[in-house]
């Protein structure tokens, strides 16, 4: 309070006092013809408060009458109450407005003084009467004096000031957290699949997988995805979880590991397959088991669900992953299996709960999705095979999947089943098998299982051989068997040659080529085209409608597959109802930021190349060896070396040419002869004027040597130049 308003309140509390000592005189003559029912308020002075106007003589009488009469009843109930001893107790409080609380205060007080149980003055010790507010003092003055009205505006300012109005504040808008989804490998293609969530500065990977080499990728053995982002933040990458065992999916986990190391999750059979994997590269690393159904936390953020699924490979799951920007789904490798081998479908129940509960994004398998219907259970296959081991009379021959670890456990029982034993051929099947006995996803007597060097003690219709080489590889089981470079097996006119498998894209002439190869020993041979003796194991079109109902995403990413089969999955995503603004189709190095509101598609992100391994070289294949390796394989090279005197701008020796690959020399020597000749010819005009620089030595050698070899033989072969400084 500033001084000012301190002397004003000085002074209304002066002529406060002043009228207080005359209305005592009159306080008790004033009790007594209100007892009367004389109007007291006809002899009452003027109002402290000049902005108020005066109430009509009638209505100030009403009303002092209601409450005076209200008062004594309440202070005869008071004074009956203490006469008995009882404890008092204070009336229920009722919401009144000041006015009426003031007026209340002082009819109760002239009847308290007028008992006899109150002092005039002592008014305000009496906590009934209190008021925690700014007005407290001047109710009190008020009662003293018998005033009915509430402070005026003049007595408001001085007792609280109008506070100064203040800047309205910006509200604050509270910015969304987000997620992004970066797919490293996977779109566009088969195989190489892999793809970063990442929330908060914290990766989580799903999937590390490999590619085979397309045919222009000369010499390559593998392709593995771009690790360049992830050894970049290495520090924020907090684990690798995996979907299933297959190649595609866990081909490139070592070449991962000799970058950074990071913790692995998957399920008992996948573990024991990457397990194997790091064995033959020399490393270790964090292997985490976990089964369908289990609940676990990956850094500090990624709470995530392992969902059991059916495919082609036994253990394989779905994630439901949770972070508090968004949620998001992802199927991995699946098809719809109601009747398994193993017995144990997908858990379709589970999917309807987490669709229930709100799924932001799902990313979901799209390889089948050029296929109507359904996916076949692998029921089918069974009964195909039974069909064949039943009516053979000869040696069983049977290439399949080594991954495909329920359906080499029904070739085993069939064999049982028909007095056969059988043995298995190829490094990566004898793994797998020996790995999923040790686990118990393979189960057979000891009895039934014979050693490949030892089936030559037993006869062709006990026998049942289980192999690699479903897919031609050249180097497989079977490829060997077809052009007799087994040291185990050899052909025989009527084997039954079984091919218990469907080509991978790209594989189509191998398969072809051994197919054909096995026709020439005359053995019967039984493939896709002819029998169901295989089912894939990718969701089609109905498959994927009935995952797209149960889990009923807010926002779509197609993934797996080339890009034809994601635009195909996109388009089914808008048959059952999705928008197409929440429908994203990415490609490799883009990313998806997700938050509760939106998503947003952002192009080329990451780098995301193909990095191709050849022997112990990764990475170290680019664009311009591949090409001199397509004109290699096409056209050949030529070799050309020479002895130069530079000092004298002088040829001392030579030009000698060497070919590979280019002509066959014995049957052209008039082409060799004329490639000399050009080649000396070039290198003395380029000598002409003394010697500059090699460079330019070589260029001119080359420049005229392709002009003479294209003229003559329509090819363009690699010219290498070789010179030797004879100063």
């Amino acid at each position: 309070m500033t001084e000012k308003e301190k002397e004003k309140s000085a002074a209304l509390a002066s002529e406060s006092q002043d009228s207080a000592e005359k209305k005592k005189r009159g306080g008790r003559s004033r009790a007594k013809k209100s007892d009367a029912g004389a109007p007291a308020a006809q002899k009452k002075k003027k109002s402290v408060s000049k902005s108020s106007s005066a109430k009509s003589d009638k209505a100030k009488t009403d009303e002092k009458k209601s409450t005076k009469s209200e008062s004594r009843s309440k202070a005869a109930k008071a004074d009956s109450s203490q006469n008995m001893g009882a404890p008092h107790t204070a009336p229920k409080k009722r919401s009144r407005s000041k006015k009426d609380k003031i007026t209340a205060g002082i009819a109760a007080a002239d009847e308290q003084i007028k008992a006899g149980h109150v002092l005039p003055g002592t008014i305000k010790n009496n906590a009934r009467y209190e008021e925690e507010d700014p007005f407290a003092e001047t109710k009190r003055l008020g009662a003293e004096l018998g005033l009915h009205r509430a402070p005026s505006r003049e007595q408001r300012k001085i007792l609280r000031p109008e506070k100064k109005a203040e800047a309205p504040t910006k509200k604050t808008v509270k910015r969304h957290e987000s997620v992004k989804i970066i797919p490293i490998g996977g779109l566009n293609e088969i195989g190489k699949n892999m793809t970063l969530i990442e929330y908060r500065g914290q990766i989580l990977i799903i999937d590390c997988g490999m590619t085979f080499p397309e045919d222009d990728m000369f010499g390559v053995d593998v392709v593995i995805p771009d690790f360049s982002y992830l050894v970049e933040n290495s520090k924020k990458v907090k684990g690798l979880i995996i979907t299933h065992g297959h190649e595609d999916h866990i081909g490139a986990i070592p070449y991962l590991l000799e970058k950074i190391n990071v913790p692995i999750y998957g399920t008992p059979l996948t573990l024991g397959l990457i397990r194997n994997k790091l064995e033959e590269h020399n490393l270790a690393g964090d292997l985490r088991e976990i089964r369908a159904g289990d609940k676990f936390t990956v850094g500090r953020y990624f709470h995530v669900e392992a969902i059991h699924t059916t495919h082609s490979i036994a253990d394989a799951v779905a994630f439901y992953i949770e972070t508090p920007a968004a949620t998001i789904f992802h199927t991995g490798d699946f098809k719809v299996d109601y009747t398994p081998l193993d017995g144990d479908p997908i858990n379709l129940t589970r999917y309807a709960e987490i669709g229930k509960k709100g799924v932001d994004v799902m990313l979901a398998d799209s390889t089948n999705v050029l296929r109507p219907g359904f996916t076949p259970s692998e029921q089918v296959v069974g009964k195909t095979l039974d069909g064949i081991f039943r009516d053979a009379t000869s040696r069983i021959i049977i290439a399949t999947f080594s991954s495909n670890v329920d359906r080499v456990q029904k070739i085993i029982e069939l064999a049982i089943k028909y007095g056969r034993k059988f043995a298995v051929s190829g490094r990566s099947m004898e793994n797998v098998v020996a790995l999923a006995t040790e686990l118990g996803y393979i189960k057979f007597p000891s009895s039934s299982y014979v050693e490949l060097k030892d089936i030559k003690d037993i006869p062709d219709k006990e026998l049942v051989i289980i192999t690699t080489g479903s897919q031609g590889e050249p180097m497989s089981a079977l490829s060997r068997m077809a052009n007799d470079m087994h040291r185990s097996v050899k052909l025989k006119k009527g084997d039954v040659v079984i091919f218990s498998s469907s080509p991978v894209p790209g594989n189509e002439k191998t398969i072809t080529r051994v197919v054909n190869e096995l026709y020439e020993k005359e053995v019967k041979v039984i493939y896709n085209d002819i029998a169901d003796i295989h089912v894939s194991g990718h969701a089609c079109q109905q498959d994927l409608k009935l995952i797209h109902s149960l889990i009923r995403p807010k926002y779509f990413m197609p993934a797996h597959g080339e890009h034809r089969h994601l635009v195909r999955h996109a388009q089914l995503a808008y048959e059952m109802g999705m928008k197409e603004d929440n429908v994203f189709i990415l490609d490799n190095g883009d990313q998806l930021t997700v938050d509760k509101n939106r998503a947003i598609q952002f192009k080329h992100v990451v780098s995301a190349e193909d990095i191709m391994v050849d022997g112990m070289g990764v990475g170290d294949i680019g664009s311009v060896v591949l090409k001199d390796r397509k004109m290699l394989s096409e056209s050949g090279l030529v070799i050309v070396s020479a002895a130069i005197d530079t000092k004298n701008s002088l040829l001392l020796y030579g030009p000698e040419i060497v070919s590979r690959g280019f002509i066959y020399v014995k049957e052209h020597e008039d082409v060799i002869e004329g490639l000399q000749h050009e080649a000396e010819e070039a290198i003395n005009k380029s000598l002409d004027g003394g010697f500059r620089d090699w460079n330019t030595l070589k260029s001119d050698l080359r420049d005229a040597l392709r002009k003479y070899i294209f003229s003559t033989t329509k090819r363009s072969p690699i010219i290498l130049t070789i010179f030797l400084d004879a100063d």
